[in-house]
């Protein structure tokens, strides 16, 4: 069992964050990202997987090894000090036992949270095979000693009518999962019945045209997240000042473009 205590109480606080009214969690993709979303006032920091692809040069949803994502992860550790909750697709293993030697490695990185879902290569799993793996994540976390928050990611929205989603919601939060996360819903009486009836406090990914902030904890969601969608705007904006750049030689575009002294400071 793990004697880190500061990992301990960085669990707990991450914890804690999901019944102090709605977690906020701007996603990163790299140690860059992270330490500026850290420097922004986020109280956590979360991974997604499609930023991180995309950062190694392979595309979301198969492309990204379990080798490379934990590297990522051990990186963006070491530059912030607020709780890691990251973002391990359906696990990274082929088996149960091998999502939970996952858990086990990326607890030991000092992660203390975690997304696991319910589809691979865009298509639904059978959800007990997530059950199985969420219960596997459970037990990797209990024999480190970590109190490991696990965010239960179903795709029924995403890639299906979301006809399923509670019953899911249900075997998910028996096998051990904290938090429900449903991407794709953005319509408010959805959302609000989801809230009813989860077992599960809801993560919703919000994003442009959606509600906001304080519409979505009105309706009682506990958890936001925006997916790829900061590190999506990085990408666009890298590609729309290259097009000005070499179609017009001019610089509008880098209006949006970060200041490099303020960024490497925050890197010392």
């Amino acid at each position: 069992m793990s004697s880190d205590r500061s990992a301990q109480a960085r669990a707990q606080a991450f914890r804690a964050l999901h019944t102090n009214g709605p977690l906020v969690l701007p996603n990163a993709w790299d140690p860059g990202s992270a330490r500026a979303i850290e420097a922004a006032g986020a109280k956590a920091v979360a991974t997604t997987s499609a930023g991180v692809s995309w950062a190694e040069g392979v595309a979301d949803a198969g492309g990204l090894t379990r080798a490379a994502a934990l590297a990522v992860l051990r990186r963006i550790a070491r530059v912030i000090s607020v709780p890691l909750t990251a973002d391990l697709e359906s696990g990274y293993g082929e088996t149960a036992a091998e999502v939970g030697q996952t858990i086990a490695e990326v607890i030991e990185i000092g992660v203390v949270g975690i997304n696991l879902e319910d589809s691979v290569g865009h298509q639904l799993i059978d959800p007990a095979i997530l059950a199985e793996r969420i219960a596997a994540a459970r037990e990797a976390a209990v024999a480190s000693g970590i109190d490991l928050v696990i965010n239960a990611r179903t795709d029924t929205h995403l890639f299906g009518d979301g006809s399923g989603t509670l019953e899911r919601a249900r075997l998910y939060a028996e096998a051990g999962a904290d938090v429900l996360f449903v991407p794709g819903v953005v319509n408010a009486e959805t959302i609000r019945e989801l809230v009813a009836g989860s077992p599960l406090p809801l993560n919703v990914m919000t994003g442009a045209g959606a509600p906001t902030i304080n519409e979505l904890a009105s309706l009682g969601v506990a958890r936001i997240s925006v997916g790829p969608a900061i590190s999506a705007g990085a990408y666009g904006l890298a590609a729309a000042a290259a097009a000005e750049l070499l179609a017009t030689g001019t610089y509008d575009a880098l209006v949006a473009a970060g200041n490099f002294g303020k960024h490497n400071e925050l890197l010392r």
